[in-house]
């Protein structure tokens, strides 16, 4: 009990302020953006990029990201002769459609943290809860192929510093219990029965929240024979969160993006 004791004393609170306070940017590695009065279009990009995020525009010649393709890899970056393509901090990337978050959709160069609003989002998430479910959130998590990367950070707000019970919300273990459903994966062949099962077991109204690339639009796996182009070809999906995998906290920002669209 002593040595428990010594520990709280030692190293005090653990949980963090998020999203409360703006996350701590050190060592984060967020979205790419291309700068467009820099980029000469000249393709380099496009042919490198791993899972095909990068698009040259017919009109202007310019590249543009495609977020729900992007693995963040940062290749672009390096790869750039003109320094038109780099990686910024932001990780509050959650849209409601996957228009949003092809080139267009955000403005280019955007995505900036300190462009973040200090707003109390924990607690207009708690409201929101409440308003709509009259109750705790409950999650159903579903991995429908993935390379468990997602599944890693989901299961990190659970832990002691992102704690997200904190807000109410809640994990189970059968989506008859729950009200929203976080996706991870490409919806494999064998996992897409499984996971229109799960969407018809879980009560109205229900949520659903793509989480990583391969959610979204199937990421490097996009057209193979064994997956889904994205889980919105075999379920409707309220919220789509980018990123191989997205952090904890951008999950935690497209939970509550989610909760828009409830009626």
């Amino acid at each position: 009990m002593f040595k428990s004791i010594k520990k709280i004393i030692e190293y005090g609170r653990l949980t963090q302020e998020y999203p409360n306070d703006p996350v701590n940017i050190d060592g984060i590695i967020g979205c790419p953006v291309i700068d467009p009065l820099l980029c000469t279009g000249c393709g380099i990009c496009e042919k490198r990029c791993p899972s095909e995020a990068i698009l040259l525009d017919g009109m202007t010649g310019k590249a543009g990201i495609r977020l729900d393709r992007c693995v963040f890899c940062c290749l672009c970056e390096d790869i750039c002769p003109q320094g038109a393509a780099k990686m910024t901090k932001d990780i509050e990337l959650a849209e409601k459609s996957r228009e949003k978050l092809m080139p267009g959709g955000i403005t280019v160069c955007e995505c900036d943290v300190t462009d973040v609003s200090e707003e109390d989002l924990g607690e207009l998430l708690s409201k929101k809860i409440k308003k709509m479910f009259g109750r705790s959130l409950k999650i159903r998590e579903v991995d429908s192929g993935s390379c468990n990367a997602c599944d890693y950070e989901i299961n990190g707000l659970n832990n002691p510093f992102n704690d997200i019970e904190r807000f109410g919300i809640s994990f189970v273990a059968s989506p008859r219990h729950a009200d929203m459903l976080l996706v991870t994966g490409t919806a494999s062949r064998n996992m897409q029965v499984a996971l229109q099962k799960t969407y018809a077991a879980t009560p109205d109204p229900k949520l659903v929240v793509a989480v990583g690339a391969c959610a979204c639009s199937g990421g490097i796996f996009r057209g193979s024979y064994a997956t889904g182009d994205g889980i919105d070809t075999l379920v409707p999906v309220d919220v789509y969160i980018p990123g191989c995998p997205p952090r904890p906290q951008a999950i935690l920002y497209g939970i509550l993006k989610a909760l828009d669209r409830v009626r």
